[in-house]
């Protein structure tokens, strides 16, 4: 059984900085592409950031020179630094992976998701 688990999420002021984590456990061949995603109340869940298994990233526009996504392929760990944070930036954050479990068995999972609350 695969598993995700994101830690780091909290209550920041405007301006400050956080550090997410998404650790993947349990049976794993291989991981492909992993991503942060976020909701925030009322809206439809967006990407953040992505980053591919060699190490490729991309971005939303609105987290550009903000963020920076990055992973350790040896621990399976995803990581989303966030600096200079606004309060638009509050939502939940949920990690996503593409893992194989097996050669030719893949699928998407997803983390729980760990809020993030951007006010002074």
């Amino acid at each position: 059984q695969v598993q995700l688990v994101e830690s780091g999420g909290g209550l920041v002021q405007p301006g400050g900085s956080l550090r997410l984590s998404c650790a993947a456990s349990g049976v794993i061949f291989s991981v492909n592409g992993m991503g942060w995603y976020r909701q925030a109340p009322g809206k439809e869940r967006e990407l953040v950031a992505g980053i591919t298994s060699g190490g490729s990233t991309n971005y939303a526009d609105s987290v550009k020179g903000r963020f920076t996504i990055s992973r350790d392929n040896a621990k399976n760990t995803l990581y989303l630094q966030m600096n200079s944070l606004k309060p638009e930036d509050t939502a939940v954050y949920y990690c996503n992976a593409r893992i194989f479990v097996a050669p030719g068995r893949d699928r998407d999972y997803w983390g729980q998701g760990t809020q993030v609350t951007v006010s002074s």
